[in-house]
């Protein structure tokens, strides 16, 4: 048979013997054909490519992470992903299931793209419960039995009520666990499992839940594996620490790279493949890097056709300049050659096609200086609980402050402090929640965003009344986004008109925009390693330790509210 392209003379990477070899592979239609050292004879195939002594791998696979985080859409994604590599991703899109339900999911697997884009259902649409967020939108067991049949579904996305997982056999995310074993019995199931050990993990894992991509630690890698969970390694679980654990131990096997969450900006910049640099920088063989952003992942979601470079297998492949730096020369999917290096980032041929109604989605009313003064009993200072976040992820601490009291109100624009408030906005409650945040804002002024894990209510936190309510105002004129306020005047704005979390503009041009919010941020004085993550998890009530919803600020682990003031309700 006349293959359809030849790459010659490529250092090939042999997914079973973990080496590269010398080898020439030949593709007919989508697919890899035949793998040779022999000689190429002339009419073997209709093209042939040399690949000048380049290493040739599979394509890179991420199979747990979420498009909405980079705010942009499917089409537009898979353009700017292919450049990094990436030829499949599993998306787990339960963001906009947060906010438009199964009409949300729907648009978003009716999305054109280049690369493979698969689906685990969200099972977590609230994260936790009704009575303890508000969303738009709600996944029960009946979605998720209509989510069963559909030909992209081969996962069930991160379960993440904690409480409803280990303490509750007839809660909502159980009744699921339930549904998917009985009508999909191999069907991978994804956890959120973050500082869970002893009695607790074994309980998480004797509900199904087999795969963790949370922040690991040395001796969370250990008793997890060695207990039998996939352990999914995104950013900020890859340090040295951490991969002389999986190297010192041969952990291979039970680990994938991932990325989970990529902000736009700097998917500009890297996705996957930045990952796995830092795996073989934080000392992981570069072989096995491959490995596990290839073939790991590929069986883990059960795929039979991808993952390797393997008669048989999708042609889905890159050729690196050099293994070691993972410098990413060209790209093919499906056979075609779909980036060379250098090449800029397309723009899909089709714009993103969202219903008109997407775009209309914050049902909220603006915020008053009257909302923001809290009038209190005590008559020097009262006693607040405060979020304080940390320079490094994601987890929060819980901690209380003495505020001065000035004629009966409380004096928080002096105290050091930056209020938060979180809007419902779907038009259901017209709930409003406050809260104080210790390490966020050493300036006056204010951030706000519609882009709040996961129930994506508005939320805005600042040091000054007139920041606060300027802020919100700005974010309801353009219909969500990140907007930063300083003395009275915007400094950086990010507009995500559909749903609140998505823009269908380039993604250079997006990217930009939040890079100036990230930059606004820092300017007023907050300080983490992702300012963007850290502001937005602020409000997710299933990531340690203190957070806050609509309902107000609560412990993830009891679920039990906590007052903004020690003995008095707002």
């Amino acid at each position: 048979m006349k293959a359809d392209l030849a790459i010659v003379n490529a250092q090939v990477f042999n997914t079973f013997s973990k080496r590269f070899e010398k080898k020439n592979v030949f593709i007919v239609n989508d697919k890899i054909y035949h793998i040779t050292a022999d000689e190429i004879d002339d009419g073997q195939a209709a093209a042939v490519v040399d690949a000048k002594n380049q290493y040739l791998i599979p394509g890179l696979m991420d199979i747990h992470m979420h498009i909405e985080s980079s705010m942009t859409s499917p089409s537009i994604f898979s353009e700017a992903v292919l450049t990094h590599g990436v030829t499949t991703v599993v998306a787990d899109a339960h963001e906009i299931a947060n906010v438009f339900g199964m009409e949300g999911l729907k648009a978003f697997f009716s999305q054109p793209s280049v690369m493979d884009i698969f689906y685990a259902i969200p099972s977590s649409v609230p994260s936790t419960t009704p009575e303890l967020e508000t969303t738009g939108g709600f996944i029960g067991v009946e979605e998720v039995k209509q989510l069963l049949q559909h030909p992209k579904v081969i996962a069930l996305g991160e379960a993440m009520n904690f409480n409803g997982i280990v303490n509750e056999p007839d809660s909502l995310i159980r009744q699921i666990l339930r549904a998917v074993q009985t009508e999909r019995p191999l069907m991978p199931l994804e956890g959120h499992v973050p500082r869970v050990s002893g009695l607790e993990l074994s309980k998480f894992l004797y509900a199904g839940i087999t795969a963790d991509h949370t922040h690991q630690s040395p001796e969370s890698i250990y008793e997890k594996i060695t207990n039998g969970m996939f352990l999914e390694f995104q950013k900020k679980s890859i340090t040295p620490e951490n991969i002389r654990v999986v190297v010192e131990n041969h952990f291979y096997e039970y680990m994938a790279i991932i990325t989970d969450d990529v902000m736009a900006d700097d998917l500009l910049k890297g996705h996957l493949d930045a990952n796995v640099r830092l795996a073989i920088f934080s000392g992981m063989p570069a072989e096995q890097a491959i490995y596990c952003a290839t073939y790991t992942p590929a069986r883990r979601m059960g795929f039979q056709d991808r993952g390797a470079i393997v008669p048989g297998f999708k042609a889905d492949f890159l050729l690196l300049n050099d293994v070691e730096s993972f410098e990413i020369r060209a790209v093919y999917k499906d056979g075609k050659l779909e980036y060379t290096k250098g090449d800029d980032i397309k723009y899909p041929a089709v714009k993103p096609d969202f219903p008109e109604h997407f775009y209309h989605s914050l049902n909220c009313r603006a915020l008053t200086a009257e909302d923001l003064r809290f009038k209190v009993k005590v008559s020097e200072k009262a006693v607040v609980n405060v979020i304080k976040i940390s320079e490094v992820g994601t987890f929060t601490e819980h901690v209380q402050q003495e505020v001065r009291v000035v004629d009966g109100f409380l004096d928080w624009e002096n105290s050091g402090l930056a209020l938060i408030v979180v809007m419902e906005r779907y038009g259901k409650t017209g709930d409003i929640a406050y809260g104080f945040v210790d390490k966020a804002l050493y300036g006056k002024g204010a951030v706000a965003t519609t882009w709040a894990h996961d129930h994506h209510n508005l939320m805005v936190m600042g040091t000054s009344l007139e920041d606060i309510i300027a802020a919100q105002k700005q974010l309801l004129d353009m219909q969500g986004g990140y907007v930063v306020v300083q003395g009275g005047e915007v400094q950086a704005v990010c507009p995500l008109p559909v749903g609140g979390i998505i823009s269908d503009a380039p993604i250079q041009e997006l990217g930009a925009q939040l890079m100036e919010v990230r930059q606004a941020m820092s300017k007023l004085g907050y300080r983490n390693s992702n300012e963007i993550m850290s502001f937005s998890t602020l409000s997710l009530p299933v990531s340690p330790v203190i957070k806050i919803t609509d309902k107000g600020m609560m412990n993830v682990r009891s679920q039990m509210m906590i007052p903004l003031v020690e003995g008095e309700q707002f």
